[in-house]
Order: C-alpha cells, then sequence, then structure tokens
C-alpha cells in the first residue's frame, strides 16, 4: 500500500460532533469540507453556517483559534457532492440512525475517488451492518474512527475495521491520527459500544446501581467518585449531564438491544428517573438542567425521595475520606471491604463489579487489557485504568474478593471470572506486555514506526517502560534542575529538565539554568528545556513572601535581576536553545520560552505573562522583549520611531493578565512566534525539540546581538495607556491599583518617562522593568495580592 497522503476531508454532519471534528481538523490545517443538510430556508448552507458560527462560542473552545476557521468549507448534500472527489478521507458523523447512514453513503459513493477512504464516526453501531451496504469496490477503504466529545481535547480515538477493511489501512490512520491531530489510539473490535463507552458506561450503570442500593444521593456520589478515586471532577452525574441525558440513555438502549447474552444485561435499563426526565425535555447541561441545575449562583442537585431539587452539597465522611488517603492501594482495597459505612461499601461494590465486567470481557472487545486501561484513561479522563486499578491493589487478594462476592450473590452477575483471572499471575501488565485473553499471550507495544517519536510514551502500572526522571546521562544537577542527555538520541543536544514543585522558577532554579547554559555552551552543541506539563507556573511566590515579610528588598531586588539575566543567558547563549512547552508557561515560564532561539509547542499550551494578578508586572525580560520586537515592526515602516501601535495590543494583553488558550492563540498574542513548531501530540515533543535544536545547530546557529539602539514609546506611549485606563477606572472596570499596576506596565513598555522616539539599549529597558517591578513589591495592596494568592490560589481584587 502506498503512503497515506491527507491533503483534503470531508465531515458529513455539522452537528455538535461533525462540527467540532471539522474545527479540529482545521486546527492541524487541514483543510475541511463540513456537510449538512440543505436548508430549508436562507441559503443552502445556512444549517452549516449556524454550526460555523457556533463554533466561536463554544465552551471549551473547539478552535484552537479563529483564524483557523477558513479552513473549513461549507457544504450542502444538494449542490456540492461532486466536491468530494477532491477530499482523500470522508468522515460520516450523522445521527446514530442505521438507516440513515445507509441512505446517506448510497448517495455519497458514486462521487468519492477509487483511493478515498470512508470512515463512520459511529459510537458504537455495527461496522458489519454498515459495510454490508457498501459498493464492493468502496468496502476496503471503509473502517470506523470513532472520536470523543469534546474531539480537540480528547485524546482517544477507537480505530475498528470493518469486514474488507484492507491491510495496513489502519496503520496508516493511526499514524495519521497519533501525528498530525495528537490523538491516543486505541483498535477495537467491531463489538456494540466498542471499547471505551463498553466498559466506560458499564461503570457508570453500576454506579446508578449501587447509588440506589446504599441509598446515596447523586452529590454523595459525586464527590465519592471523582478526583478522590482519580476520576474528573464531573465525576458520575454530572459527566451525564455533561455528556446528555438523552446521549446516555442511547448508549443503554443499544447495550440493552445489541448485547442481550451479556450476563449483565438485567442492569441494561434506562433508570425510570432518567426517562422521566428525558420525557420532560430535561436533558442536562445543555438544556440547562439535568441532575444537576443552576438556580442563581446555587448549585441544585434531584433528590429522588423529595421528587424535587435540593441544595448539592453532600460530601465523603471522614473515614472514608481517610481510607482513599492511604497510598497502598492494596490496603486501602482491604479496609474499603472491612468498612462498614455505606460509602466505603459503594466504592468497593462499583470496583468490584467494573474489575468483574472487564476481566469477562476482556477477550471479546480488546485486544490486551492496555488497550483497555488506555481507553478509560484517554477517553473517560479516569487517572488509571481498570486493570492497573486491580493490579496495583494486588491481583490475586481483589480476585479472591471478587469470587467471594460472586459466590454470596453480592456482585452485579454470578458470572464465573475467566479462568486465566485465577492462574496465580500478578496482574496484566508486565514488562514483556499486557495480557490478550484471545490469544492467551502478552502483546506487546505497538512497533509503528511513529511511536518512535514518543520517547516517553504514557507508562501503565506494571510497565517497565523508563521514566525521564532517570532516564539518560546526567551531566550537571541541583535542587532545581537536571541537565541531561539521551545519547542513544542524540548526545550532543542537552535536556534542562525543572524539577521543583509545579517546576516553579526559584534562585535554585535560575541558578541551575544559568549553569546549564554555561556547560551546554562548553561541551555540546545545543540545549531543549523540556519536562511534563507544566511548563512553568511562574516565580516562586513563597519565596518571594518570606523576603517581603523579612524586609530583604536588596535581596529581592537581586533576585528580580538574577531572572533578567537568566532570561538573556537563554537568549544569547552560544548554543541554539529549544523549548518544548506543554500545559502551563505563565510569568517567568513566558518569558523564559519567549527568550528562547525556538520553540516546539504542544498545541494545548497555555501561555501568559499574568504577573498583573499578583499586582506586578513582568520582569523577567517580557516587558523588555515587547518592547524590542515593537521597535523592529517599526523598523519595517516609513515611520521606524512610531512604536506605540506595535505596542497597544500587547499592553491590553498583559494588563488585563490574559492567558493564550492554545500554542497556535500564544502565537497570535506574540508569546510564541509564527515560525515555530506547533505539535498535536505532547508525546512528541521532547522529539522534535532535539531534531530542531540539531538543525539548528549544524545550519551554524549565531545567536542575535544585543539591543542597542531601540526607538522607544515614551511619555506619548503611556499617556496612550493612560487614556484607555481613565475610562475603565472611571467605568469601575478596574480598581486604583489595578491603574497603578497597568500603568507601570506602559512605563516598562514604553523606556520609560522619555521623549517618544528615543533611542535606548536593552539594559536601560531592562532597568526601568525592573524598577517598576520592585515599586509595586513595596506597595501593599500588591503584597496583600501575593499573600491572597498563596493562601487560596485565587487572585484578589484591591
Amino acid at each position: 500500500m502506498e503512503k497515506l497522503t491527507i491533503k483534503r476531508v470531508a465531515v458529513l454532519g455539522a452537528g455538535v460532533m461533525g462540527a467540532q471534528i471539522a474545527a479540529h481538523l482545521a486546527n492541524a490545517r487541514v483543510p475541511v469540507l463540513l456537510f449538512d443538510l440543505p436548508a430549508k430556508e436562507g441559503g443552502k448552507n445556512a444549517i452549516v453556517d449556524k454550526a460555523l458560527a457556533g463554533l466561536k462560542k463554544l465552551k471549551p473552545a473547539p478552535l484552537a483559534t479563529a483564524r483557523v476557521l477558513p479552513y473549513i468549507e461549507a457544504a450542502n448534500y444538494d449542490e456540492d457532492l461532486a466536491k468530494l472527489a477532491g477530499c482523500d478521507l470522508v468522515i460520516e458523523a450523522i445521527a446514530e440512525r442505521l438507516d440513515w447512514k445507509k441512505e446517506l453513503y448510497a448517495k455519497i459513493a458514486p462521487h468519492l475517488t477509487p483511493t478515498a477512504i470512508l470512515a463512520s464516526n459511529t459510537s458504537g453501531l455495527s461496522l458489519t451492518g454498515l459495510d454490508a451496504t457498501l459498493p464492493e469496490a468502496l468496502r476496503p477503504r471503509f473502517c470506523g474512527i470513532h472520536f470523543f466529545n469534546p474531539p480537540r481535547y480528547m485524546h482517544l480515538v477507537e480505530l475498528i475495521a470493518a469486514p474488507a477493511t484492507q491491510a495496513g489501512l489502519l496503520d496508516d490512520l493511526e499514524t495519521w491520527l497519533t501525528m498530525r491531530l495528537g490523538k491516543g489510539v486505541v483498535r477495537a473490535f467491531d463489538t456494540p459500544n466498542f471499547v471505551a463507552n463498553r466498559i466506560g458506561v458499564f461503570s457508570m450503570l453500576a454506579a446508578m446501581h449501587h447509588t440506589q442500593a446504599f441509598g446515596l444521593g447523586f452529590d454523595e456520589v459525586d464527590a465519592l467518585t471523582g478526583p478522590l478515586i482519580g476520576r474528573p471532577k464531573s465525576a458520575t452525574y454530572r459527566t451525564a449531564d455533561v455528556v446528555g441525558l438523552d446521549t446516555l440513555a442511547h448508549v443503554i438502549r443499544t447495550m440493552q438491544e445489541a448485547l442481550p447474552a451479556d450476563p449483565w444485561h438485567a442492569h441494561f435499563q434506562t433508570p425510570l428517573w432518567l426517562s422521566l426526565l428525558i420525557e420532560k425535555g430535561v436533558l442536562g447541561q445543555k438544556v440547562g438542567a439535568g441532575i444537576y441545575r443552576k438556580q442563581g449562583k446555587e448549585i441544585l442537585v434531584l433528590d429522588l425521595a423529595a421528587r424535587d431539587y435540593r441544595a448539592s452539597g453532600k460530601t465523603v465522611a471522614e473515614e472514608v475520606a481517610a481510607i482513599l488517603k492511604l497510598k497502598n492501594p492494596a490496603e486501602k482495597f482491604a479496609q474499603l471491604r472491612a468498612s462498614s459505612h455505606p460509602q466505603a461499601q459503594f466504592l468497593w461494590a462499583i470496583f468490584r463489579d467494573l474489575f468483574h465486567y472487564a476481566a469477562y470481557h476482556l477477550g471479546e472487545i480488546a485486544d490486551n487489557a492496555r488497550d483497555v486501561d488506555l481507553a478509560l484513561r484517554w477517553g473517560f479522563g479516569w487517572a488509571f485504568g481498570p486493570f492497573e486499578t486491580w493490579q496495583a491493589a494486588g491481583w490475586q487478594a481483589i480476585a479472591a474478593a471478587i469470587a467471594a462476592d460472586i459466590a454470596a450473590g453480592k456482585a452485579m452477575s454470578t458470572a464465573p471470572l475467566p479462568t486465566w483471572v485465577t492462574d496465580g499471575r500478578s496482574g496484566v501488565h508486565t514488562p514483556a506486555g499486557s495480557w490478550s485473553a484471545r490469544n492467551a499471550a502478552y502483546t506487546p507495544r505497538s512497533a509503528l514506526p511513529v511511536y518512535r517519536r514518543q520517547l516517553f510514551p504514557e507508562v501503565l502500572v506494571g510497565e517497565a517502560l523508563r521514566s525521564f526522571e532517570q532516564a539518560g546521562e546526567t551531566l550537571y544537577a541541583n535542587e532545581g534542575v537536571r541537565l541531561w542527555r539521551l545519547p542513544e538520541v542524540d548526545a550532543g543536544i542537552a535536556i534542562l529538565s525543572v524539577i521543583s514543585k509545579n517546576h516553579t522558577l526559584g534562585n535554585e532554579v535560575l541558578d541551575g539554568i544559568q549553569a546549564a547554559v554555561r556547560v551546554a555552551e562548553e561541551k555540546l552543541d545545543g540545549l531543549t528545556i523540556w519536562h511534563p506539563a507544566p511548563f512553568a507556573v511562574g516565580a516562586n511566590l513563597k519565596q518571594v513572601l518570606q523576603a517581603i515579610q523579612a524586609n530583604e528588598w536588596q535581596l529581592l531586588e537581586g533576585t528580580v535581576e538574577k531572572f533578567q539575566r537568566t532570561s538573556q543567558a537563554l537568549k544569547y547563549a552560544q548554543v541554539p536553545v529549544v523549548a518544548a512547552v506543554e500545559g502551563m508557561a505563565l510569568g517567568g515560564g513566558c518569558e523564559f520560552l519567549m527568550h528562547c532561539a525556538h520553540r516546539v509547542l504542544a498545541l494545548e499550551s497555555y501561555v501568559g505573562l499574568v504577573e498583573a494578578g499578583v499586582g506586578l508586572i513582568p520582569a523577567g525580560g517580557g516587558c523588555k522583549e515587547f518592547a524590542i520586537r515593537a521597535a523592529a515592526l517599526a523598523a519595517q515602516t516609513a515611520t521606524p520611531n512610531e512604536v506605540f501601535p506595535f505596542l497597544q495590543t500587547v499592553f491590553q494583553t498583559i494588563a488585563m493578565a490574559k492567558v493564550a488558550g492554545s500554542a497556535l492563540e500564544a502565537i497570535d498574542y506574540g508569546f510564541a512566534r509564527e515560525a515555530d513548531t506547533v505539535r498535536f501530540n505532547a508525546k512528541e515533543l521532547l522529539y522534535v525539540a532535539l531534531k530542531q535544536a540539531r538543525a539548528l545547530a549544524d545550519a551554524g546557529f549565531v545567536p542575535p546581538l544585543p539591543a542597542r539602539d531601540v526607538p522607544v514609546a515614551g511619555r506619548t506611549g503611556i499617556a496612550n495607556c493612560e487614556m484607555m485606563l481613565v475610562n475603565m477606572k472611571e467605568g469601575g472596570m478596574i480598581s486604583a491599583h489595578d491603574y497603578r499596576v497597568a500603568k507601570a506596565t506602559a512605563v516598562a513598555l514604553c523606556g520609560g518617562e522619555i521623549e517618544a522616539g528615543s533611542r535606548v539599549d536593552e539594559e536601560w529597558l531592562l532597568t526601568i522593568e525592573r524598577r517598576e517591578f520592585m515599586r509595586l513589591l513595596r506597595t501593599p495592596e500588591t503584597q496583600a495580592r501575593i499573600a491572597h494568592m498563596m493562601e487560596t490560589g485565587k487572585p484578589l481584587r484591591n
């Protein structure tokens, strides 16, 4: 089979999923035709046009930046079917009606090229049934590509072969989905609801069953089944509201109809209360009410006994919370089983039935246990999948407890555990691979070349994959950083990893970065800054607050200057420095990446200069750097001394502490550059950053010269900023201290109170930046903001 090249995609169906799949393709710069029915009123594309307009309003945002929207072209089935001839991949994402899908396939099939791929985004319908309606020539190029909602943010895509799918096609699609769209791909068999929904929805059904059995409230269950057990904050019932109660009922109905022989079939029933809510149109978050309802600022929850809503707020009992805090999983599960508290009994029951169900069906639904665990991690946001949770808690002890409960009639089904569960094994994940019940063997990880780009893939309990903390050869380390390299990848490019908590930037980190740059300059060809997310959450406020309380002002100013010198060391290093960014890069973290020679950013990078939130301004070179960039842009115009037009948007961004919602938006805001690299799969960041540093080094990298003749906006620029601030202050939008902080930002960006067009050097700008920072730091209002942030994690408006 020839190399798969996807230049253009068509998405059929502009509903919630179809429109958001199209949005994510546009994020990846893949041109998309988004189809829907011709509208009965207005233009023929009115349905799609409305969906595209909606993409700009949805939260969380499906579009990484609004400027990718032109990659999506509206189309309808009456006028535009001929355009399918220009598409390499067609993704069908219409409603889960087999008859509707068959009708649509018949309509589009004549317009597809002989090499085009047709894929269904069905969440659980039979691919075999769909395949049977296709022309013989199209069947080898038909498969399932099941995205999870919302497609931009959910990592999982299930890839499902139809009976005649061409050998090698899924390998090519897996490679493309992994690298281009940044997805985690799990191969599923053509069974109802595939892998993640089959297990995840069963887990929700088990929670619903045991909620009533143990007499718990919906909010009580959500308190138990959220972060305390490694699940998302939305837990069980809030998740149902977010997904849509009608959607949940549809998935349950699919299990009921398609799995009549399943030993748990009696539990594949939509609860009466859920059916009644759906009949009344109470469908969850999309209509403003479901199991939960917001009334003013108060969150209400459905109370079945009262047949009405009540204030939510039931919590986890102290004795159960104490059990859940235990770090030893075996001890935790033993105590849950032994406890007589209904909450503890509930938790053991939902885990027991989840383990039982997943083990019983493993051979039917997935090639191996790894695929199940990753599917639940990536598709449902669980910190650990069911099999690795079981393995960590002691495989045989848990198996014996499950068997005892089955025998005692406590489990949801009397189906016996498979014999492989109790054959003396200690788990299903081993260094050799993960257990395949279907093949009665341990299956190693995929050997597809795309995974060689993931130097540190996600590790499951029991696997022997290396972690970055112990990997490679250490070249230098202190309490804040580790400088190391991977000789098997590139011995000449070092990796600098910040190891402080949350990657905060204290004195030890600043010293470490400067030392690492010196080592790289003396012994290496290049340097990358990389560690798992977050990239950096800014300065160590604890150190700052302690120094303020001790009146160590000279020490504080010295630390600010050290921050600036660290940024300058990155910018003027004699070897290329490449920042590999994922997650939050705030405050000083943003300033550091701005000073690097190149940035490789994961799409989900949230970058911003947020110092205004604690009553400060960027003083690690951030204001200086924007002043220099504005001067460079002005130099390309007929009026090179008129700098302010290039600072106005920057000023607003910094003064409002805006944070980019993606790597592409970080480029829009000026925190990153258009020439920087954006990768959709965060697991590839280190590999790509190392290659980028090597390419720069091999191309003869030369650092820039320090800026010595920079025109600044001066007093005129500051006055222009103040005009905006006066209106905001008089309108009650900002406080007096907000005004003061924003003016300090303007002073630093505009080069101080000097004549507009005056020319200064980089050191002048750093001095102004540092001076304004220290003035603010001495104010009681800023000190109160810092203390409040330390205590609550939230900004104080004063």
